[in-house]
């Protein structure tokens, strides 16, 4: 299990926030899909905008298995 930790501070949304919102949803083919429903859910990358690549990266890492 990867330790959870803040990811969007601006709205206080964390790395398990993510991958639960990524759990609680559909499965989708691609990352900004899933990223669109995740931000959804959560409002990351609503405020500054400078956690965007970290959420895409740990949406790809989701997706790929190698988060949980």
């Amino acid at each position: 299990m990867i330790e959870n930790y803040t990811v969007c501070h601006c709205e206080q949304v964390s790395f398990n926030d993510i991958a639960d919102a990524m759990h609680n949803s559909e499965k989708f083919d691609d990352v900004l899909s899933a990223f669109d429903s995740v931000q959804n859910i959560t409002h990351c990358s609503t405020g500054c905008g400078g956690c965007y690549q970290k959420v895409l990266d740990i949406i790809s890492d989701i997706m790929n298995g190698a988060a949980h």
